[in-house]
């Protein structure tokens, strides 16, 4: 393995053991507050209830089932919750469930993103990514929903990779909800050629794929799941905090998984400009 393997696998396994850990103290603070909850409803119902519906109606992550939720284009799977990107016809499926706050994802996609092109660009790989709002939810803010739906608009042109990397390769800190700003995502939709059209703008401004998102992210927290970045080779778990996973590695798995398989030859995603 080269040093730059190791440098790239130990900075991915940290920043997902630090969000873990983060995402770990969020929720013994809400289970502390959920026991607090219930003393207080003892003492007193009617004001435990008008907290309850407080708290309802200020969660942005939930999606409105009345709602109309408008998938973007080619979006495929049950639902229509996922954007593919490569081979429709590639013998095996790596699934990324991700979130464009997340330090955790951008340290995986800079460590991985190299590798995933190939994979896919040589039709061995078709890449399902499905979009989540965990740091929306744990830290408040709208950057996660206004910069996936801003990629869902992006898949509406036919350009959701480019743009998928710009935003990692933008990302700003976790504590920092720049995303929520839609002229920053427009901004950022600058560096990927032809995306900024004024379909893409009004689709960014308009948020005509944010029940959409909302619905992916109930999606994952009916999954079981409870992290991001979250990795399936076929349905298989194969990255985590003591995942050994690497690059090289996971080329490996893919051959193994492909042996025998013809590669997909349906018209790929083009690499990005």
């Amino acid at each position: 393995m080269s040093e730059k393997n190791r440098d790239g696998k130990r900075s991915a396994r940290e920043a997902l053991r630090q969000q873990r850990a983060k995402e770990e103290a969020r929720a013994r603070r809400k289970r502390t507050a959920v026991v607090a909850g219930g003393v207080v409803a003892v003492l007193a119902v009617a004001a435990v209830v008008g907290v309850l519906v407080a708290d309802h109606n200020s969660n942005k992550t939930s999606s409105d089932s009345s709602a109309p939720v408008a998938a973007p284009k080619g979006a495929v799977g049950k639902d229509n919750l996922v954007i593919p990107v490569g081979a429709s016809d590639a013998p095996s499926t790596l699934t990324v469930w991700e979130d464009f706050r997340c330090p955790a994802c951008d340290a995986f996609e800079k460590t991985f993103t190299p590798t995933i092109h190939q994979l896919e660009d040589s039709g061995q790989v078709r890449t399902e990514y499905r979009l989540v709002l965990l740091i929306d939810g744990n830290l408040g803010g709208t950057g996660s929903l206004n910069a996936a739906n801003a990629a869902a608009c992006a898949q509406d042109q036919g350009k959701f990779r480019a743009f998928h990397d710009v935003l990692y390769a933008n990302q700003p800190d976790e504590q920092d909800d720049r995303f929520g700003d839609k002229k920053t995502l427009l901004q950022l939709a600058g560096k990927v050629d032809g995306l900024t059209t004024p379909a893409f703008t009004a689709c960014v401004n308009n948020g005509t794929h944010d029940n959409w998102v909302k619905k992916s992210n109930d999606a994952f927290n009916r999954s079981g799941y409870d992290s991001t970045p979250t990795i399936l080779l076929n349905g298989k778990s194969v990255y985590g905090a003591d995942s050994n996973l690497t690059p090289d590695s996971l080329k490996q798995m893919v051959a193994d998984a492909n042996k025998g398989k013809p590669k997909g030859t349906a018209t790929a995603t083009a690499s990005p400009s």
